[in-house]
């Protein structure tokens, strides 16, 4: 794994770093298991019944939520492979489009369960790999829901606001290990889940899932790391701005969930 200024991680050459990506046999998890390995990756792939990845190869099946779990595949993947450079959080669920009153319980807190406690999870297991072996990087799978409010999707926002924060707090505390995260939102892939959503009935302008590779790749060879700890979005943002603004540098709210005060007499401005 690059790290700014030292090409590639110590012990990485650069066809042999190895991708962790969970919700891999299908949807958005599909496309990065093959555009990585396309790229010369090693990747492992994880899903919770496990099966095959796009190409065929096998999936280690793993519940993201299961500490145990998530721990015996880390450990799996470090004695098969040597090291883990790229963790990719992409499994994820969205609840059924209602309002908080009407919700179901269980659903709602396992939207929460599996979009915030799993990536916990496996960065908790992957990250000291990381910082043991000279740096490393984390893509959390996010959302513009999760910077707003949406008055049918509570959990989902809600999970998606957390895991910004995970991202955020990662990026502050492993700068100092060469390890760099990010939120990348995918804008809206064509996939199982966003057809099972009522908001996207009738849709026809997909977002083209190589624009969500293609930044995922570029972060994961280290030209995106002015980004760590801040959201890009897939379809929107173009990549070659966001190589130029990632070496001019960000400001510190820049892409970042802040809280917005009415004004400079805001006792909460400062």
């Amino acid at each position: 794994m690059s790290v700014p200024g030292q090409g590639t991680a110590p012990g990485a050459a650069s066809g042999d770093r190895v991708a962790l990506v969970t919700g891999a046999s299908r949807g958005i998890g599909a496309h990065f298991v093959r555009a990585l390995r396309e790229a010369g990756w090693t990747v492992v792939g994880l899903s919770r019944s496990g099966g095959t990845d796009p190409d065929g190869a096998p999936l280690l099946g793993c519940d993201v939520t299961d500490a145990a779990a998530v721990g015996a595949v880390v450990d799996g993947v470090v004695a098969d492979h040597g090291r883990i450079d790229l963790l990719i959080n992409n499994a994820g669920l969205v609840e059924p489009e209602l309002p908080l009153w009407e919700a179901d319980p269980e659903t709602w807190w396992q939207t929460v369960v599996t979009n915030v406690r799993g990536p916990f999870l496996t960065c908790r297991a992957v990250l000291p790999v990381m910082i043991a072996q000279g740096g490393g990087r984390v893509i959390n799978l996010n959302s513009g829901a999760g910077t707003r409010e949406r008055a049918d999707l509570t959990a989902y926002c809600a999970s998606k606001s957390a895991l910004a924060r995970i991202t955020g707090g990662i990026a502050l505390d492993g700068a100092e290990h060469g390890i760099y995260a990010l939120d990348l939102a995918p804008g809206v892939v064509e996939t199982d889940m966003t057809h099972s959503m009522r908001m996207h009935e009738g849709r026809t302008d997909w977002t083209d899932p190589g624009d969500v590779t293609a930044i995922a790749l570029a972060f994961a060879d280290g030209e995106l790391d002015g980004f760590s700890g801040r959201m890009v979005r897939a379809g929107a943002d173009s990549l070659d701005t966001l190589r130029e603004r990632s070496a001019a540098g960000l400001g510190p709210d820049d892409r970042a969930l802040r809280l917005r005060p009415w004004g400079p007499d805001d006792p909460l401005a400062g």
